[in-house]
């Protein structure tokens, strides 16, 4: 009954011996999913298409492209139109669109799929992202390190990325005579830096961060902007402590997470308990022991902290249970964003030892954590959160200059001086255009201040202040205005 649906039949084949569901409609057609489905379209009170787009049978660009037909349903008219209203939204913030039109980053097919450029205002938000995470790693006792972005394959299958992660990393490279890759992982790197001398109780917790390039074979028909990528840097950190130190340091590592979260304006979110399933024990690491171990320390650890939390089976590393906090975008789509894992078997494989008080060597446990997931996936959440206007700390450039004539010009460069100098990044429009088209194409970049300039202005010395989103806020002395930009910036401040 199926031998015109070679997807399906494809599909049957690979479950041979399994309980599976159909469904008929009318007298010919049946379908093979999981269901329900509706009797006929009368009990369909409102849908509508949305389009139609080419894909790949099951996201493999090998495979034959089908065209998919997208559409929705909803029991009532404003369900409906509520959607649809969030999908417009969804269309407005989209990343990839605004990372064009805000000059933020590029995918060009001659670098690769997946492999985004940073343009220079892009560039920025970046960097100040990393210099954010790295002082407040700093500030709470932590390490950095440099490690390379390949290794032999050897170091993957000592860690156990080789068995149960080798088909997500890029093909080996043959170089003399050894077998390169690339990382798809930090963690073998930093397990090397602890290993590289002997370390005793009073070491520890030892915390060694990096912000460090990562490299994984994402599938061509799931890349996306800057949210897929097949090239990414992790703001990651491995802590070596005893069994002892875990619940403080898994309270300090959530504590970053909460203040990094407040900086960033981000509100939404949800904890998440993923765990493995015990029905497919051959996607993880086989020791019952350690994985009961692993699960209970982190349900105390979120208990003791009062913080509620759902459970996900299925969705632990291979090695461990971890502690996910989802991130939701406008539609209400989730998406694992910092993640925080408690490790007993990667010590174990390394044979990673500490000099207890007792005088024996004794394992320590690694805390994997990564306190704002990859730059490229937060930024792309920035972009959407913020609809590109990112906070004035954030933005790549916090203010405008705008000379009204030839006139103003000279006097306008002063101002950007004084701003540049007080560590406020700016720009001078000096085009010979009309100011009402600069200030338009300066709200089109999202930029936080303009600050026009004419002859009154030039000759007391102010700054006539336009915010973009408040408007007009009159005429100011340039060392005032300087001074309450500075404070903004400070502040960290997520609204103007």
């Amino acid at each position: 009954k199926y031998r015109d649906a070679w997807m399906k039949c494809e599909l049957i084949d690979e479950r041979a011996g399994d309980v599976f569901t159909e469904y008929t409609l009318g007298p010919h057609f049946i379908d093979f999913c999981l269901g329900p489905h509706v009797p006929n379209t009368s009990k369909i009170k409102a849908f509508k298409l949305l389009s139609i787009a080419g894909a790949y049978w099951r996201g493999d660009e090998h495979n034959k492209q089908l065209q998919r037909i997208y559409g929705t349903a909803f029991f009532t008219k404003k369900d409906l139109e509520d959607y649809l209203n969030r999908l417009e939204e969804a269309k407005r913030r989209d990343h990839r669109r605004l990372g064009r039109e805000l000059e933020l980053f590029t995918v060009n097919e001659s670098v690769g799929a997946g492999l985004p450029l940073w343009l220079p205002k892009g560039a920025t938000i970046r960097r100040l992202l990393e210099d954010y995470i790295l002082e407040r790693e700093r500030a709470t006792g932590y390490q950095h390190v440099y490690t390379p972005d390949l290794a032999k394959v050897e170091l993957y299958q000592r860690s156990g990325h080789w068995e149960h992660y080798h088909q997500d990393m890029f093909p080996t490279m043959d170089l003399e005579t050894e077998k390169m890759v690339l990382r798809p992982m930090n963690c073998p790197h930093h397990i090397l830096v602890f290993e590289s001398k002997k370390r005793s109780y009073r070491d520890l917790p030892i915390r060694i961060a990096e912000l460090g390039t990562m490299y994984r074979y994402e599938r061509s028909g799931v890349l996306s902007g800057l949210s897929r990528v097949r090239s990414m840097t992790l703001n990651d950190a491995h802590i070596f402590c005893t069994p002892e130190q875990i619940k403080e340091e898994f309270s300090g590592v959530m504590r970053l997470v909460e203040q990094a979260y407040r900086d960033l304006g981000i509100t939404q979110y949800r904890y998440r308990l993923s765990l493995r399933d015990p029905a497919n024990k051959d996607k993880y690491v086989n020791n019952d022991e350690m994985w009961a171990l692993g699960e209970r320390v982190l349900r105390e650890a979120m208990d003791s902290l009062g913080l509620p939390y759902i459970e996900a089976r299925g969705e632990a590393a291979f090695y461990g249970p971890k502690l996910d906090i989802q991130l939701a975008d406008v539609m209400g789509h989730e998406e694992t964003y910092s993640t925080i894992q408690v490790d007993f078997h990667l010590p174990n494989q390394f044979g990673l030892g500490y000099v207890a008080a007792d005088g024996k060597e004794h394992r320590p446990v690694i805390i994997h954590r990564a306190i704002v997931s990859t730059m490229e996936r937060m930024v792309s959440y920035l972009i959407e959160l913020y609809a590109g206007a990112f906070p004035v700390w954030l933005a790549p450039v916090q203010a405008t200059v705008l000379p009204i004539t030839d006139r103003q010009t000279e006097y306008a460069r002063v101002v950007r001086k004084q701003l540049e100098d007080a560590g406020v990044r700016s720009t001078v429009d000096d085009r010979n255009e009309k100011v009402n088209l600069k200030i338009r194409e300066a709200q089109l970049q999202k930029v936080p201040y303009m600050l026009v300039v004419g002859d009154r202005e030039q000759q007391s010395g102010e700054v006539a202040v336009r915010n973009r989103k408040h408007g007009d806020q009159g005429a100011k002395p340039l060392a005032e205005f300087v001074s309450e930009i500075r404070k903004v910036i400070d502040s960290k401040a997520v609204s103007e």
